[in-house]
Order: C-alpha cells, then sequence, then structure tokens
C-alpha cells in the first residue's frame, strides 16, 4: 500500500504515529481509503483484533424511506466505499467471514454508545455530520491499543451548522496524541 500524493503519505504517517488523526478534505483526497487499507494492514498484521467503521446514519438531502431488512442491510450502503477497500486488501473471503465473527464491525454512531474500543482500528466517516454530542460520545470511547480516524469534510455538512467537527478539531488541536491532517484539493 502506497500513498499516491505527499498528502496522503503525511496523513498515513500521522495515523501510524498518533492514537487520534483527524482527516480533514474534500470529497476524493483518499481519507477513507488510506484509513482502510491501515485498517486492514493492522488487522491482517494482528496488531489489533478488530476493525469498526462507524458513520453517522445521515442523508444527503433525499430521504430514501423506509428500507428492508436488518440494520446491518439497512447501513450496508453506507460501508460500500470501506468494503471494497478491505475486498481489495484482505480478500473477499476474509472480509465476509470478519464480518460474521465480529472482527470486523460496521455500526451507524448511535449502536456505539457504552461501547469501548478495546484492540481496535475505528473509523468515523463523514464527520462532518456529527453534532457536537454525537462526537464527544464517540471520542470517549476510546480505549487500550485503539488507533482512531475521525475523517470529513467541514464544508460539507447535510445538518448545516450543528456540525460538531470543528469544534473537535478546535478542542483538540495541540493535543499530544491527536493530529489533524488537512487536505487540499490539489
Amino acid at each position: 500500500f502506497k500513498a499516491k500524493t505527499t498528502s496522503q503519505n503525511q496523513y498515513i504517517s500521522a495515523i501510524k504515529a498518533h492514537k487520534l488523526t483527524f482527516g480533514i478534505g474534500p470529497a476524493g483526497t483518499g481519507k477513507s481509503y488510506c484509513a482502510g487499507a491501515l485498517a486492514a494492514e493492522e488487522l491482517e498484521a494482528r496488531r489489533i483484533e478488530r476493525i469498526i467503521i462507524s458513520r453517522p446514519a445521515v442523508e444527503a438531502g433525499e430521504s430514501m424511506g423506509f428500507l428492508p431488512g436488518d440494520l446491518h442491510e439497512k447501513f450496508d450502503p453506507y460501508f460500500d466505499a470501506f468494503r471494497d477497500c478491505l475486498n481489495e486488501r484482505l480478500g473477499r473471503g476474509a472480509v465476509d467471514c470478519g464480518l460474521k465473527n465480529g472482527r470486523i464491525v460496521v455500526s451507524p454512531l448511535a449502536y456505539l454508545r457504552g461501547k469501548t474500543f478495546n484492540d481496535a482500528f475505528v473509523v468515523l466517516d463523514e464527520a462532518q455530520n456529527c453534532t457536537r454530542a454525537q462526537l464527544k460520545m464517540f471520542l470517549t470511547r476510546i480505549g487500550e491499543n485503539c488507533r482512531v480516524v475521525v475523517n470529513g469534510d467541514i464544508k460539507q455538512s447535510d445538518i448545516g451548522n450543528q456540525s460538531g467537527l470543528q469544534d473537535a478539531i478546535d478542542r483538540l488541536r495541540g493535543v499530544a496524541s491527536v493530529y489533524v491532517h488537512e487536505f487540499c484539493r490539489d
């Protein structure tokens, strides 16, 4: 796994060196792919027990209405980008097995309340759609041997000025184990 840009290379290095990394910037910069590929490497090397992927269940402007199926089937469309990356890195069979045995967990943000992230690589994607309270709840789940990546584009919030992403960055910027990486269009 190699970075395609200097910015991606800096982001990957930051994730490896920090407990919590914020990846901020526009779509298409590789935020999710880099985080997913690193999570796959960590799981494959057995440095962690599981990958947890989450995002707020916010629709982008149009309602999909009622979706049939259980929670995982309803949330599956939100996991597609990560599934492609994990399938490429680990193989489809390993990903399907990991999803069945709980080594790969895909969950809406609201379902993480009360859990602690131990021995895990956790990715919160589309964090610009999290409120302050949701981000606080998520960030207080971080436990032992845990690496957390929070990705988002502050300029593309679907919840308007209620987004807590900038607030979380402002509060945590400068903390030793936290890194904020800002991608630009280049």
